[in-house]
């Protein structure tokens, strides 16, 4: 039988321990040469000395705890650490500390000199002198680090002592941990604070283990602590599923993502260059992906939710956590699935099969890495929205797949690839809706929009009577397509082909299954030069949008422009959509093809018309002159449309009037526009020009008194009879 008695760091130099039978009395405790350096207070060790910190507090302020295992071997009464070096040293810290902070006497503390490092000489020094050491502990006076390499016999080069550095990061945060305590020492005393000892000749260990295990240089890192919790916790929870479950870690989940570490280069020489990508990181962007599902599906968010790998172990994987077991489930299915694709395809190829960078037969068009696992596993970020790398669509479609995988002997690749398309569409129209954060107005939407999400996947069902979700209007629209393209599958991919352009990424409202036979056309046309497509929509109408019951939306000419055109095609609820969609078809109806040189002459006519007639209503400037089609966001603002068309302001912006906002039948006529100007007169100088209603009004710049009126003809309707641009410019003589 193996002694494993329970000791605190008090009685291991005050008690005898057992080995092999044997009371042994400690003279002392030595870290040896073989051993690192300490490592809790380095500056990258922060999570692991604040959690570690953390419980020590509450172990002598709400409920005792024990730190596992200390493995050891003693020999003429030194005992020396296998495993337990860092525990022990910062034990070692926070006793000094608090005897010091607590004024205990020294012969209660006298056992602190028996702890020795001997790994350098400095290390074996400082430890020695701090215990001799008196700090001033009250606030307002230097850090505690500082009082200490202030001291004399505190040589300048122990700074660089890696474990001197250390421990003088891990003083100064013991002491702003426990500052405020009182009492301590008696509760350490009590044995709040302990560990169980194993001797190392029990064990049957030899000093050739104790090297491979302590390869000095090579400290432990953060995912080597994250995976001693996590196996700790689970444990706790299930030893069958935490079994399995680090068994896979070591194995199955590692080959999978070794996959994904290991690339091939080219220098410049001409040779090819293997590098290795950290694998532990690789596998905890993963794992956040996993914990950040986990919350959603139990109706939480990550707003306000700053929780480090070793939180969320206690959050989700421990006893704390009320589906521990399912957690557990679920976290063994993420990464299961990857390994077990059907056909061993690579987690690679199974991305290629269903996503393309254009439109493709079969798959869906995105603007993204395509082998969305690998983009996760290298960019999932932070769980509180900052520097998202890996937005909330993409965990949307990453989850998709993950529940394909999960079901595929179920869901056929067809059905998965018409399932997939379905979400993909939902998310391009879902800007607006898909949220985690209680602070937006649209919410928390995250749990909602995955349930529907798994309806589709999983059942191959639209449900649009989940609230809270997804745009209610897509979700509707889906819906409709849904039943149309099982009603109608020889045109499905004319269907698919609307749906991939860049202009509608997936909502064809602006068309319409009953129109779905203009969809060559509408690619056809937007082929076209942007700009001449602006103009010639406006011959056959008036196809602007008034959003936010005072701003207008009309298209842009440059090609990357796009979201003036977009924000015109999706179904929103701007007035006037319908007009929109009307002035659209009726275009798209006129012409068998559409080439730049037929939209022109389209133009050329409609100007023509308006001339001979001498009818020139704000549509004809909109066409005539470019200076009222600015190349971006197509935003404009008239202060009372209805009442006087002419007067119009271009914005340079997408959502605000600016001081680059500007009076087009002013600008038209000259560029001199006075920004600070609230009606953006034209500047000429000694004069400034007004647009007033059918007029233009000539003020004199000192006095701002009205010196001319220059009257514009116009009939009944209010529509100008002359064209006051060209009138003015008369006028002006220019």
């Amino acid at each position: 039988m193996i002694d494993s008695s329970q000791h605190t760091f008090i009685d291991i130099f005050t008690k005898p321990l057992l080995q092999e039978g044997e009371e042994i009395l400690l003279k002392s405790v030595t870290i040896p040469i073989i051993q690192r350096d300490y490592a809790q207070g380095r500056e990258n060790a922060k999570r692991v000395r604040t959690r570690f910190l953390e419980s020590l507090y509450k172990a002598v302020v709400e409920k005792p705890i024990t730190l596992d295992f200390v493995y050891g071997a003693i020999k003429d009464g030194v005992l020396t650490p296998l495993d337990g070096q860092q525990r022990l040293t910062t034990l070692f810290l926070l006793h000094w500390y608090i005897a010091k902070k607590e004024d205990v006497s020294e012969e209660k503390y006298s056992f602190l000199r028996k702890f020795s490092y001997m790994t350098r000489y400095s290390a074996r020094d400082f430890c020695a002198f701090l215990v001799g050491f008196k700090p001033d502990l009250e606030r307002g006076h230097f850090a505690l680090s500082e009082q200490i390499i202030d001291q004399s016999w505190f040589p300048f080069e122990w700074k660089k002592d890696p474990t001197i550095a250390s421990m003088l990061v891990m003083l100064d945060a013991i002491d702003s941990v426990f500052y405020n305590t009182t009492g301590v020492w008696e509760k350490l005393q009590e044995g709040a604070i302990s560990f169980y000892f194993l001797s190392i000749t029990k064990l049957g260990l030899t000093d050739d283990i104790y090297i491979k295990m302590n390869s000095r240089g090579k400290p432990l890192t953060l995912f080597e602590h994250f995976k001693a919790e996590l196996e700790r916790e689970m444990k706790k929870v299930s030893s069958d599923v935490c079994n399995r479950i680090m068994g896979k870690i070591d194995n199955e989940w590692t080959d999978l993502l070794w996959k994904y570490c290991v690339h091939k280069d080219t220098d410049a020489s001409g040779d090819e260059e293997i590098s290795v990508d950290v694998i532990d990181d690789k596998f905890m962007r993963y794992f956040r992906f996993v914990c950040d599902i986990l919350c959603y599906r139990a109706g939480g968010t990550l707003q306000g939710k700053v929780i480090d790998e070793f939180q969320l172990i206690k959050e989700y994987f421990s006893c704390e956590a009320s589906n521990a077991i399912q957690n557990m489930e679920q976290l063994e299915s993420y990464f299961d699935c990857w390994c077990k694709i059907d056909g061993n395809a690579e987690p690679w190829g199974l991305a290629e099969k269903f996503m393309s960078h254009e439109h493709e037969e079969g798959k869906i068009e995105i603007r993204y890495d395509i082998d969305i696992f690998k983009s996760c596993i290298d960019t999932y970020s932070d769980r509180n929205g900052r520097n998202r790398k890996f937005p909330l669509g993409r965990i949307i479609i990453l989850h998709a797949f993950v529940e394909y995988l999960k079901n595929q002997k179920t869901i056929t690749e067809s059905e998965f690839s018409r399932r997939l398309r379905i979400v993909n569409n939902l998310v391009q129209n879902s800007e607006n809706e898909i949220s985690d954060s209680e602070a937006r107005q649209s919410g928390n939407r995250m749990p909602a929009i995955l349930k529907q999400i798994d309806e589709i996947i999983v059942r191959g069902n639209v449900d649009d009577t989940i609230t809270n979700g997804l745009n209610t209007y897509q979700l509707s629209e889906e819906k409709e397509k849904l039943e149309w393209t099982t009603a109608n599958p020889d045109k499905a991919e004319v269907l698919y082909g609307l749906e991939d352009h860049r202009l509608l990424q997936g909502q064809i409202w602006i068309l319409g299954l009953s129109k779905i036979g203009l969809g060559n056309h509408f690619k056809m046309l937007f082929d076209c030069d942007w700009n001449l497509v602006n103009q010639v929509l406006m011959t056959y109408g008036n196809y602007a949008q008034k959003e936010n019951s005072w701003r207008y939306q009309l298209g842009s000419g440059k090609r990357k422009n796009v979201e003036s055109w977009r924000n015109l095609f999706h179904k929103s609820n701007n007035e006037n959509s319908d007009a929109t969609r009307s002035v659209l078809i009726k275009l798209l109806e006129a012409h068998d093809e559409f080439t730049d040189e037929i939209l022109q002459n389209d133009i050329d006519q409609f100007l023509k018309e308006q001339e001979s007639k001498s009818l020139f209503d704000w549509r004809y400037y909109y066409i005539k002159y470019p200076v009222f089609r600015p190349d971006r966001y197509g935003k404009y603002w008239w202060r009372n449309a209805e009442e006087d068309p002419y007067d119009i302001m271009v914005m340079t912006t997408p959502l605000a009037v600016s001081e680059y906002t500007y009076q087009p039948f002013l600008k038209a006529i000259k560029d001199a526009i006075d920004k600070e100007d609230r009606d953006r007169c034209l500047d000429l100088g000694d004069r400034h020009i007004r647009v007033a209603k059918a007029a233009y009004v000539v003020y004199d710049a000192a006095t701002e008194t009205e010196i001319d009126r220059v009257v514009i003809a116009h009939n009944d309707q209010g529509i100008d009879t002359e064209n006051r641009i060209e009138k003015m410019k008369t006028y002006l003589g220019l």
